[in-house]
């Protein structure tokens, strides 16, 4: 029973009301002085307060197990760092499968199921969709239910989305191709592939990959909100920002994993249980891209088991809240009061008005907004990114992917962990963090004037240098009297690199009549009498031959580019967690995980799903030659590298001065509670062995219900 420490009257009853039964933890006051209204909790084992207050649990709730069955073997795992273990767990699955299967598998996906372009952008595009239409349900309900039960049937839900993504390999016929008579050299009879792809009987299964991408958006919701919110409410103020970068750090090395693995099992053939005379490097190959999901599938199932089996509150976690300090952003009206009530937010009537609380807070607003337009950034450069590796440096696909891997993960992941690092070593409070990352977006802005250097194209030619035998024709005109009587077909795209420097769009096109060897070291075919490859630079002895792929760049930038790529990704994603931390602090505690869904949404509204719309949109209008799809157009097949990279630089300083602009606005607009200690590196914290001189009357924080009565009492 909680006693009025004037009166001695239970808490919420006044003389002559009957006092009913008191909660689990009682209170036994041993000095007579006004307590701190939010430290009247009970903990773990008995402990004195600065103020004399003596606190005993009896509450056996915080235990670890599945309903009834808690065994004392378990207990040991009923600590906040191992739920910050099986969190990371899961967010690493959610990354590897999410953001590293999805991507990686793609082409092969369109291969094997006769999908365009716009239709594997669909099946993508599905889990941000079902992500929006969860986040306010999931984050406003789960905020105020058992976070831990959420997060597990979430973790389930991902598991089976996985499960029924790699359904469609076991339910249509085997793979089986052969390996057309098309070596791409120049030849008079030749038949259009456009009459090869007749029918498109599997593309229904675009259906199938969209609700399992579906189901992987609705799992993977309750991770980002309700996840970090439970991490924050288990620790230490100052300790949530270490907590929830570590957390946010194996959701970026998934991705990472993903590539790698994706990689590997693209390798094998599809249908594991055949053998086939093509290669990976044949472009009818299609990889066993449904390995990963079987597997991410069966993990996530896994770890979904002990996440279920977390409390309400873990042991202990009360005392942290208890000694937390409130930095909600104060509303003109005090409105934001209403928020503190314990009632408030458990029936669907109140979520209106926890949308208004929320509209009627700027920096909360301000730190959203900044939020969308850093992730435009990462969304479109992890989209494109590795696009701009290959056009300008003249790499393959597979080298781009991989220099940019080694560009993110250390950069993105190291930068994740070291901004919550920094805000619990600097302690900062909530407008210090925001500063903060205001200046982190500007370091990042100034970054980003690397894109005014850029590589100058290979030529090619027809394209953006003149065939040797006709110097006057450019603009994508590919055919001339060197190649006219080889038919070439603009469907079959095979460059080649001519020993006079100049790329060609085919062998066929470079007028080349015969393979003559393939080079071991390289592995690339050499062609032999291509008419097109004369005079100009070709040394004696090499006229009309040509290798297989594209010419190398003697561009020297790339060392300078990525350097300066490693400091945009690291300063970008080095506000991350501080700009979390900072929305968890700005918003009262009962609002924390509906704030956060909130932020989600429109995050990826204006963030994540027009992000890669608007860069790709921005990198298309440099394109110099288009792939002809049987008269459609397809992919780009080359870029101009100047305006490429003009473009990217505008959409960067753009959405790079907005975050910036945004991060301004939330700090100068952030007032906090007029009893908040206002140095911005003072602790948030107060309690034994905290500094900080007479405690005053700090404001009430978020009481359980099962605890105090009546929150607004003045104790």
């Amino acid at each position: 029973r909680i006693l009025h420490p004037n009166r001695g009257y239970p808490v919420g009853s006044g003389p002559g009301s009957p006092a009913g039964e008191g909660p689990a933890c009682h209170l036994i006051l041993t000095r007579a002085s006004a307590p701190l209204p939010g430290q009247l909790y009970g903990v773990e084992v008995p402990a004195e307060t600065p103020l004399g207050l003596k606190l005993i649990s009896t509450d056996s709730e915080g235990l670890c197990g599945w309903g009834a069955l808690t065994p004392r073997s378990i207990q040991t795992f009923n600590t906040p760092r191992w739920v910050l273990f099986f969190l990371c767990v899961a967010s690493f699955l959610q990354g590897m499968i999410i953001n590293g299967f999805i991507n990686t598998v793609v082409t092969s996906i369109e291969r094997r199921f006769d999908l365009r372009s716009y239709q594997a952008g669909l099946i993508a595009s599905s889990y941000d969709i079902a992500a929006c239409v969860c986040l306010a349900f999931v984050s406003y309900f789960g905020g105020t239910g058992h976070k831990p039960r959420w997060l597990g049937w979430g973790v389930l839900v991902m598991a089976l989305g996985s499960l029924v993504f790699a359904l469609p390999h076991f339910t249509t016929p085997p793979y089986h191709v052969s390996i057309p008579e098309r070596t791409g050299v120049c030849t008079g009879n030749r038949t259009s592939p456009c009459h090869d792809s007749e029918g498109g009987g599997l593309s229904s299964y675009r259906f199938v990959f969209m609700l399992g991408q579906f189901l992987h958006g609705v799992g993977a919701t309750p991770l980002y909100t309700l996840g970090v919110t439970y991490l924050d409410e288990n620790v230490k103020s100052s300790y949530a920002p270490v907590y929830i970068g570590i957390f946010y750090t194996a959701a970026i090395v998934g991705p990472a994993a993903g590539y790698l693995l994706g990689g590997h099992f693209l390798n094998i053939y599809t249908e594991v249980h055949m053998t086939t005379e093509l290669t990976p490097e044949n472009p009818l190959w299609v990889g066993a891209w449904w390995i990963g999901f079987l597997a991410g599938g069966a993990a996530a199932l896994v770890i979904a088991l002990p996440i279920l089996g977390y409390p309400r509150q873990l042991p202990g976690s009360q005392k942290y809240v208890a000694m937390r300090v409130s930095e909600a952003h104060q509303l003109k009206d005090g409105s934001q009061a209403s928020a503190s009530d314990p009632q408030f937010g458990k029936s669907v009537k109140d979520m209106p008005r926890s949308v208004l609380l929320l509209l009627k807070n700027p920096p909360f607003l301000f730190l959203c907004l900044a939020g969308a337009t850093e992730a435009t950034l990462i969304a479109g450069m992890s989209t494109f990114g590795p696009k701009f590796l290959e056009s300008q440096f003249s790499l393959s696909a597979s080298e781009a992917a991989t220099w940019f891997g080694y560009m993110v993960v250390p950069a993105g992941g190291g930068g994740t962990f070291l901004g919550g690092y920094i805000v619990k070593k600097l302690n900062l409070r909530c407008r210090g963090i925001i500063r903060f990352c205001m200046v982190c977006a500007l370091v990042s802005l100034l970054a980003i004037f690397i894109f005014l250097i850029h590589c100058p194209n290979v030529p090619m030619a027809g394209v953006t240098a003149p065939y040797r035998s006709n110097l006057s024709l450019l603009g994508g005109n590919l055919t001339v009297g060197c190649n006219a009587d080889c038919h070439c077909l603009r469907e079959l795209y095979n460059p080649v690199c001519g020993a006079d420097g100049v790329m060609y769009y085919s062998p066929c096109h470079a007028g080349c009549s015969t393979i003559n060897h393939t080079e071991i070291s390289t592995g690339r075919r050499v062609y032999l009498g291509c008419s097109c490859v004369v005079g100009g630079n070709v040394t004696s002895g090499q006229e009309g031959l040509a290798l297989d792929g594209k010419c190398t760049s003697s561009c020297s930038h790339m060392p300078a580019f990525l350097t300066f790529l490693f400091i945009i990704i690291s300063f970008t994603f080095l506000c991350s967690i501080p700009a979390l931390t900072a929305t968890l602090r700005c918003v009262p505690d009962n609002q924390r995980s509906f704030g956060l869904g909130i932020q989600w949404i429109v995050v990826r509204s204006l963030g994540g799903i027009p992000g890669p719309i608007a860069f790709g949109s921005v990198i298309d209008i440099s394109c110099l030659l288009w792939e002809d799809q049987c008269g459609e157009q397809g992919s780009c097949h080359l870029y101009q590298n100047s305006a490429m990279s003009r473009y990217t630089l505008i959409a960067g300083i753009i959405y790079k001065v907005l975050g910036t602009l945004f991060f301004l606005l939330a700090s100068v607009l952030y007032k906090p509670p007029p009893e908040s200690p206002q140095s911005s590196c003072e602790s948030t914290d107060h309690g034994p062995g905290d500094s900080g001189g007479e405690t005053g009357d700090l404001p009430i924080k978020d009481l359980p219900p099962e605890i105090i009565a009546n929150v607004h009492t003045r104790l």
